[in-house]
């Protein structure tokens, strides 16, 4: 192999290098989800209170399936709209 293509080819690998590196520090973590009766415990109340909020649209859930789940985001918004 050439010296200029040896080079080139050293620089190619460390700008992708240096490209995973920095994607891995601005990636965000994805959020937790948490089951019913979890987050109900982390709140501190019981699972026919937390499916009263989600049915009253004050905490957004998702489903997977037949399972209600409630994500670490979400739940931080509950809690801070409870505080207003």
């Amino acid at each position: 192999m050439s010296d200029r293509l040896d080079l080139a080819l050293r620089e190619l690998a460390e700008a992708l290098r240096e490209e995973l590196r920095s994607e891995s520090r601005s990636a965000p973590a994805p959020d937790r989800l948490l089951g019913v009766d979890e987050a109900a415990g982390l709140l501190g109340i019981g699972r026919s209170a937390l499916y009263d909020e989600i049915r009253s649209g004050r905490l957004k859930t998702i489903k997977v399936g037949r399972r209600r789940l409630v994500s670490d985001t979400a739940l931080r918004e509950f809690i801070a709209g409870m505080a207003r």
